[in-house]
């Protein structure tokens, strides 16, 4: 059997690896294999390699300093790196916040903390998406040690005001900290660490067209965090292990191009996304648009078909080569609906209808054109398989 095209539009859950990122990491898995902590001058090599790196990470998301900049094998590692390292250092507080529509990687260790004596509020969100606000501002209270918040979802692509919730959080309570998971946001919007006033940020190098097992924390300086890793000197005593060169320098190098290519991101990936979404919305009669128009990454729409089963609409795609999802890797095995999408109150009959296409700057428009020609195709299918035939018929009756 001939195989299928591929038409990759899950760039949320992963990215493909980059040939100038792949180009600067293979000598560092070949010849320049030697440890950066080696004294030698052929350790040098690996060493300066982490140092540009680093540089690259700084330049990326504004930093002051390289100091402010840890490397890890994850945006989950970064994650908990910043929230237990805070915590960590900072035991006689026991009050933290986050947010309702987190990624699994905040929001199971904030369900862990809570069994280990931390008090925590979970900040909902309106049918929009958007933070309440007001509900952060009466939440923070002089117990409060740490405040999480993502800046992008990585389900709708909604993003957070990040500076503004870091001017509420610190006008309530200064030496709360603010821990920002910047995975979704990284090379889709631009990010400045000084400008929004952020302690600590994590990233993930695979969601930015570098390869999976690296990722970035940031740490503003003078902010007290304990090492989530003990052991060796690496990373300032803050991260042991040998670092991973080729993959530090994979991250550093995909930072580079992330940072050139925001206004590809903002203007062409963002009018493919836009035509894809508008499409479907106009071409298939049982859709909604599980979030605000506005306020999003550039790559990300997440559109609800109601009274037909997500998986079913992702396993046709699958049969014509187009990859998809239903929300977050993490949770791709799981039954339940989205808890974003509940949260933001999308209503039940295109809770388990809803399906994420999240592009990237390799998206082209003739992929595009393919999956708006094979969607209402593959709804028209399922809408006959349906055991919801009397809701469908009034919704097609009603929407024309």
């Amino acid at each position: 059997m001939k195989e299928k095209c591929l038409i990759y539009l899950d760039n949320n859950a992963t990215t493909r690896v980059d040939g100038q990122v792949l180009d600067a990491m293979l000598p560092f898995l070949g010849e320049n294999y030697a440890n950066p902590s080696s004294i030698y001058s052929f350790g040098g090599v690996a060493q300066k390699a982490v140092v540009k790196a680093r540089e690259q990470i700084r330049d990326f998301i504004n930093a002051k300093s390289d100091k402010e900049i840890f490397f890890t094998a994850s945006g989950s590692e970064s994650a908990n790196t910043a929230i237990r390292g805070v915590l960590e250092s900072n035991k006689t507080k026991k009050h933290i916040i986050t947010t309702k529509v987190e990624h699994p990687c905040v929001l199971n260790l904030y369900k862990t903390l809570e069994k280990h004596g931390y008090k925590v509020d979970y900040i909902g969100v309106d049918s929009n998406g958007d933070l309440n606000l007001d509900a952060l501002a009466a939440a923070v209270n002089e117990h409060t040690a740490l405040v999480s918040c993502m800046w992008a979802n990585n389900e709708t692509g909604i993003i957070f005001p990040i500076g503004k919730i870091s001017q509420i959080i610190k006008s309530k309570n200064q030496d709360t900290k603010l821990f920002v998971d910047a995975v979704q946001a990284a090379g889709k919007i631009s990010i400045d660490v000084q400008a929004a006033n952020i302690d600590l940020l994590s990233l993930s190098g695979h969601k930015f067209h570098a390869p999976k097992g690296v990722g970035a924390l940031y740490v503003k300086s003078g902010t007290l965090f304990s090492p989530l890793i003990i052991g060796g000197h690496q990373e300032r005593g803050k991260r042991a292990g040998t670092e991973n060169v080729p993959y530090i320098v994979a991250i550093g190098e995909a930072a580079r191009l992330a940072k050139e290519g925001l206004e590809y991101e903002a203007t062409e990936v963002k009018r493919l996304r836009d035509k894809l979404e508008s499409t479907i919305l106009k071409t298939v009669f049982n859709t909604r648009l599980n979030s605000g128009f506005n306020n999003r990454v550039p790559n990300t729409t997440n559109i609800g078909f109601e009274y037909i089963e997500g998986e079913l609409i992702l396993l046709h795609l699958s049969d014509f080569g187009i990859c998809a999802s239903s929300g977050s890797a993490c949770t791709s095995g799981s039954l339940e609906p989205s808890h974003v999408l509940r949260a933001m109150g999308v209503p039940f009959t295109a809770l388990h209808g809803s399906i994420r296409f999240s592009l990237s700057r390799f998206t082209t428009e003739k992929e595009v054109d393919s999956v708006i020609s094979i969607m209402p195709r593959i709804i028209e299918k399922l809408v006959k398989l349906s055991p919801f035939q009397n809701e469908l018929e009034e919704l097609r009756r009603l929407r024309g």
